[in-house]
């Protein structure tokens, strides 16, 4: 059995076509489709089958090696990912807005974060999913250690700085089991870093 075969994404179909393999990968020929759709600005059955047929060709005219991006579709995963960040948008709404008209300036932080996770596909859902929150933006993300840099508000209160380093491990957790392979989600099940990195 060939790389190709053993490393393609579980998205995609491999086949032979005369001497050469061909690879169709759900994901793209989706896109494709949807490209398709857009273009002729009209969605019906007829431009949906045609997409498709299209898609289809192209991935056969023109094949892409097969490429794992690690991406794994959990539907419960997601489910829960969902629910948490609708949950967490609220609540952080109610607490900015509270120190917005609370007494005082407050006195903002920046706070590193490390994860667990070190794939480039679970860092940036991670800091997608951290940065959609109110009060919590992502500044900066260092990829050599996985850390993600996280302006902090009311840095007066160290246990509001832990709860924030919680917050984004917890984001991490469930987008690992929404999004993640096998190795991600037990590497986000580990105890959380210890100790404080520096900027």
């Amino acid at each position: 059995m060939s790389d190709l075969w053993r490393d393609r994404s579980p998205y995609s179909w491999s086949f032979r076509i005369g001497g050469g393999r061909r690879i169709l990968d759900l994901p793209l020929v989706a896109w494709l489709t949807v490209i398709w759709i857009l273009l002729w600005g009209t969605l019906s059955w007829a431009n949906l089958v045609n997409g498709v047929i299209v898609a289809v060709s192209l991935c056969l005219a023109f094949p892409l090696p097969a490429v794992d991006l690690g991406l794994r579709l959990r539907p419960l995963g997601i489910l829960r990912l969902a629910a948490y960040l609708l949950y967490d948008m609220f609540a952080s709404s109610v607490a900015v807005t509270r120190q917005i008209f609370a007494k005082g300036p407050y006195r903002a932080a920046v706070v590193a974060v490390p994860l667990r996770v070190r794939s480039d596909l679970m860092l940036t859902a991670t800091t997608v999913a951290v940065s959609n929150v109110p009060g919590g933006s992502v500044i900066e993300v260092r990829r050599s250690t996985a850390t993600l840099f996280l302006h902090v508000l009311d840095a007066d209160d160290p246990g509001e700085i832990e709860r924030a380093r919680r917050q984004v491990w917890r984001v991490e957790a469930l987008v690992a089991r929404a999004f993640g392979t096998v190795e991600d989600i037990t590497r986000a099940a580990r105890p959380v870093p210890e100790g404080n990195p520096s900027p």
